[in-house]
This record gives C-alpha cells, sequence and structure tokens, in this order.
C-alpha cells in the first residue's frame, strides 16, 4: 500500500492547516466525523503498517486483519467511530534495555493495531491544526524540520555569543503532562466535544503487563492520577509537543527571552536555553515555569555549562572545541558524543556475535553497512571524522572475528582478512570516506 497521501486526506489537511493559520483565536468545531473518514483510516492503516509493531493485548497482527478482510475491517471500524461505541483497549507494556546503559529497562506501551489505526487518523486531522500553532524553537515531530535542524541552531547560536547553557532535563516528561491542562491546550483550538472525549479515552487508558509467572496485571495511573500521555502510542507525539508549546511560547510571551537574551530550542522532552551571560538567572525562571506547569526538572541532569571551557550534549552531539585539521586551529562546533559512538559499536558487536555466524558473508555484510549507514545519515554535521574512522575500525576488527569464527580459524584473522580484502571484496563500507559527500556545518 502507497505511503503517498491521498489526495483527499490533502485537500483535508491543507483546508485544516489553512483555517487555523488564517485564523490564530479559531476553534474548531467539527472534527470529529473526518476522523472516521474511509480514507483517513486507510491511510492510517498504511502509516501504522509501515511502521510494523507488535500487537497488542489482543494478538491481533496485521496479517490477520488481511486474512479477514481489509475493508471489511475498515468499514466495521468506521462504524464503531460514528456510533460512538468506539472504546480502546488496555495498552500492553514491554521492556526493551535502555540505549546507553542495556543493563537498565525502559517500559513500551503496545496499543492495539485498532486503537493505533484510530489514533492515527486523529493526528492526520489535528496535526494541520496545531503545527499552525507550534514555535519555530520546537523541532520534533514535525514536517519540514527535524533533530539536526535543531542541532543547528544549537551551534548558530553558541557562535552567535550564546555561550552559557543551560541543559535541562525533565524527570519522566511523558508521564508527567497533567491532562487537565493538557485538554486546556486542546480546548483552545477544539470546541468538537466528541474529538476532546476519544482524546481523554487515550489518556486514561489502562496498562496490562504480563509479569514472569505468564500473570497479567493491569493498572490504570493515567486515568488515577490524571497524568501522562500513552508512551508509544501515535497520538502521544502531537500531545507532548502541544504541551511543552505552553512553555516555548510562555518564555517569549513573558519577556524572558528578551530580558535575559536567552532562547530555547526544543526537541520533544529534550531543550536547552542558550544565553548571553545570564544562565543562571534562565535556569532559576526555567525551573519556576516548570512547577507551574506541573513538571518535574531533573535536578541531577540539569546544570549550567560554559562554552567553550566546558562542553554539553544534546541530541547526540556534543558541542565545544574542536579542531579542524584543514585550517589548523579550534573553533567552535559540534562532534558526535562518546556515549552514540559507543553505543553503534554495540550495535555492530551485536551483529558480529557467534550466534550469527550461520550467516551469509554478504548478508552479514549488509547488516553492518546498513547499521553504520543509518547512524552516519544522522551524524553528519560537524567535525564526524574521528568517530568514523573509530567505527571503521570497530568493524573491521568485528567482522574479522565473525569471519575467523564461522570459518574456523585460530587467528585474529588480521592476514587473512586485510582492510583491503573487508572494505573491497567483502564491500563493508568505509564511513572515513563519506566525509567527502556530507555537506559539513563548518565554524
Amino acid at each position: 500500500m502507497s505511503l503517498s497521501t491521498p489526495n483527499g486526506v490533502q485537500k483535508l489537511q491543507t483546508a485544516l492547516h489553512a483555517r487555523a493559520k488564517q485564523s490564530p483565536n479559531y476553534r474548531f468545531y467539527s472534527l470529529y466525523d473526518k476522523v472516521y473518514r474511509r480514507d483517513v483510516l486507510a491511510h492510517a492503516y498504511a502509516q501504522c503498517k509501515a511502521n510494523r509493531g507488535e500487537p497488542g493485548v489482543d494478538g491481533q497482527r496485521f496479517v490477520d486483519i488481511e486474512k479477514y478482510g481489509l475493508e471489511r475491517w475498515l468499514g466495521e471500524l468506521s462504524l464503531e467511530l460514528s456510533n460512538r461505541t468506539y472504546q480502546p483497549l488496555p495498552v500492553r507494556r514491554v521492556y526493551i534495555p535502555k540505549p546507553d546503559n542495556p543493563s537498565q529497562q525502559r517500559p513500551l506501551g503496545i496499543p492495539t493495531i485498532r486503537d493505533r489505526v484510530v489514533q492515527t487518523a486523529a493526528v492526520l486531522v489535528l496535526t494541520p491544526i496545531y503545527e499552525a500553532d507550534l514555535p519555530l524553537e520546537q523541532y520534533a515531530y514535525r514536517q519540514g524540520v527535524g533533530a539536526l535542524d535543531a542541532v543547528r541552531q544549537v551551534h548558530t547560536l553558541l557562535n552567535r555569543g550564546f555561550t552559557q547553557v543551560v541543559d535541562a532535563d525533565l524527570s519522566g516528561y511523558f508521564d508527567s503532562i497533567p491532562h487537565a491542562e493538557l485538554m486546556k491546550c486542546l480546548a483552545r483550538r477544539i470546541v468538537d466535544g466528541a474529538m476532546l472525549h476519544l482524546i481523554k479515552m487515550w489518556l486514561e487508558m489502562p496498562v496490562e503487563e504480563t509479569d514472569d509467572r505468564g500473570h497479567r496485571h493491569r493498572t490504570t495511573r493515567n486515568k488515577d492520577e490524571g497524568r501522562g500521555t500513552p508512551q508509544g502510542a501515535p497520538i502521544s507525539p502531537l500531545l507532548s509537543n502541544l504541551y511543552m508549546r505552553r512553555f516555548v511560547l510562555g518564555w517569549k510571551t513573558l519577556g524572558h527571552a528578551r530580558r535575559l537574551r536567552a532562547q530555547i530550542v526544543n526537541y520533544a522532552d529534550d531543550f536547552v536555553i542558550c544565553c548571553r551571560g545570564t544562565a543562571e538567572q534562565a535556569a532559576t525562571t526555567m525551573r519556576a515555569m516548570m512547577s507551574k506547569l506541573k513538571l518535574t526538572v531533573n535536578e541531577a541532569k540539569t546544570r549550567v555549562r560554559e562554552v567553550p571551557s566546558e562542553t554539553f550534549d544534546f541530541l547526540g552531539y556534543q558541542y565545544g572545541l574542536c579542531w579542524s585539521y584543514r585550517r589548523r586551529r579550534m573553533y567552535l562546533g559540534t562532534r558526535p558524543s562518546k556515549k552514540r559512538v559507543q553505543r553503534v559499536c554495540r550495535a555492530i558487536s551485536l551483529e558480529t556475535v557467534s550466534r550469527w555466524k550461520f550467516r551469509d558473508v554478504a548478508e552479514e555484510v549488509r547488516q553492518l553497512n546498513g547499521i553504520m549507514v543509518g547512524w552516519a545519515n544522522y551524524f553528519c554535521v560537524g567535525s564526524v571524522s574521528r568517530a568514523y574512522r573509530a567505527i571503521d575500525m570497530h568493524a573491521r576488527k568485528r567482522l574479522r572475528q565473525w569471519l575467523s569464527d564461522k570459518y574456523k580459524r585460530q587467528s585474529s584473522g588480521w592476514s587473512a582478512y586485510t582492510d583491503t580484502y573487508l572494505h573491497d571484496e567483502l564491500g563493508l563500507i568505509r564511513l572515513s570516506n563519506l566525509t567527502k559527500s556530507f555537506a559539513w556545518a563548518k565554524a
């Protein structure tokens, strides 16, 4: 199924965005009926299928739906919504290793495919409206901008003299968003009671998890405490952006940006405040605002940094002094953080353990190339050469070990599998060669 947005859905989104952009105070009265439009639901299903994902508590998979009959399934779902009999099922909770610390785990919520499709349909309808309201300082989950734009903006601010930085961290942002205040944010644009009720049901979905003995346990913390968005659900990014907007917009409308000469750069629950000598005041002001928003600042991870004498990490990049081999001097720039380099090296190591020795060599090389190119597609800004060389070296070492294990060689494989053989004969990509084709952000 094609992921290109159907013409009918495009026209709907364009009309909604134009109305919202033209009239900042306009409130939409009729949105719920757009969610169960067949073309909107069909496109939502296509997006969910493209994202793959595991089944929810009902165990239903995409193959089950298509065996049942996709058109029939969509029709029944549309009828449930139009009759107002739709009720979301609990979210299945699983735990996955944290990327930077595999020994620790973080919870992930998996709604059913049925609920994911309806949420995605709602996102298709609501995003054009709220996109018109989001400030430029917010870069997450938006069309046309992304994390690398946020990285470049921080780099630009540093080079413009905003070298005191509040490196902020919030404790459990997605789990802390208060429902009452979030619903007020939504109601500023939406009068449609059915749409608001739909979102409220998603905010209060129970969570179900299975213990080591196979027993299922269901909790209703979000409903009981009146806070938290369903992590892992398609609606969650939009809701998190919308609530963070209160902080970003408030920072400007209350005059803090001008008074403190302090600029926010936000991506999802991550943000920094770049200041001109006022970072301590900015940090105090930020804490007071977060308290009013009922959010908690993680004091252990929030600190003021003075660049370039100090460095800080943001969105996987480290900011500080870098060495330019071409210009033979230091400059204020970015480079992949040490944690992110270690993370990709761990991923390479996991793909070259003994249990994968049954793979064809070409398939193994494809797996490694996919990891490395995917990593480099994001880490392509600033001073990357050193990181690329380290990853190249690690990939060669691990591939040699994998080949030696596969073919039962007693040696480490240095003589049998030279660099030239690995790169030229087997096709292992050499990241250090990619620097010639990327457009780097230079000081």
